[in-house]
């Protein structure tokens, strides 16, 4: 029982945060790790548990969504194009590579929440200057969602403002939705890649879900730039102590 304690709160963790912040994959990555999981299966089994955590919040913008569909079905391509190939990059990534791109890919997805206000303010000043741009930017999101994952939801607020949506919920609600669609389907692609960890799965989901319905009964509470501060500051600790791991200077 031990060797899930540490995977299941780290998932009540992570899905209270994500209903304040975000940067839940943050928590729940190096917990794997710590319970035994090399990184590459770590970061699969992570998708694997936490690919419900989108829906919830997708499911409550149905409306917003169904009225503005003809939006939504612009951004479901390259999304779809993006996580299967982001899916099928992460498989046959050797662990060895893999556990080298550990530190940066932290790295990047914290600096991503560090700035994610400067990020949207810089992307809305841009105004929608190329119908094209938005649409490459969701692909590429949409790859290093499956193939990663922490940090996506600004990269997708990114392409869907820089596409001229100025209405801020039904960007919520397309980068919610997609999120759920980016991770259903390399969760789907993962499950017959033999390096999916079942027994974390099965203990981390409902964790997940029940931190995820904690955080968004008490987020409006609670100061979301102390928590964001938080969590940077994890990430950020996290990718050090990789780098120093990794490269040998410890």
């Amino acid at each position: 029982m031990e060797t899930y304690l540490i995977p299941i709160l780290a998932s009540i963790v992570a899905g209270f945060i994500n209903a304040i912040a975000g940067g839940g994959t943050l928590i729940t990555f190096p917990a794997l790790i710590f319970a035994g999981l090399d990184p590459l299966s770590a970061n699969i089994t992570n998708t694997v548990a936490l690919w419900l955590g989108p829906f919830t919040s997708a499911l409550s913008y149905r409306k917003t969504l169904r009225e503005n569909f003809s939006t939504l079905k612009t951004f479901l391509p390259p999304s779809l194009l993006g996580a299967l190939l982001g899916a099928f990059l992460l498989i046959y990534t050797p662990p060895e590579t893999f556990k080298k791109a550990v530190p940066f890919l932290i790295g990047f997805a914290t600096l991503l929440l560090a700035f994610s206000e400067l990020i949207l303010k810089f992307i809305t000043r841009l105004g929608n200057s190329s119908k094209l741009f938005p649409i490459l930017l969701q692909f590429l999101t949409a790859i290093y969602g499956s193939y990663f994952g922490a940090g996506i939801g600004i990269m997708m607020a990114s392409s869907i403002v820089l596409s001229g949506v100025s209405n801020m919920q039904l960007t919520i609600a397309l980068k919610n939705f997609l999120g759920f669609v980016i991770n259903l389907l390399g969760a789907f692609i993962f499950l017959f890649s033999g390096k999916v960890a079942f027994n974390f799965v099965l203990v981390m989901m409902p964790a997940f879900m029940l931190g995820g319905y904690l955080g968004a009964v008490v987020a409006k509470r609670l100061n979301q730039k102390t928590a964001k501060a938080v969590i940077v500051a994890w990430g950020f600790l996290l990718s050090f102590v990789f780098f120093i791991k990794e490269f040998g200077l410890l």
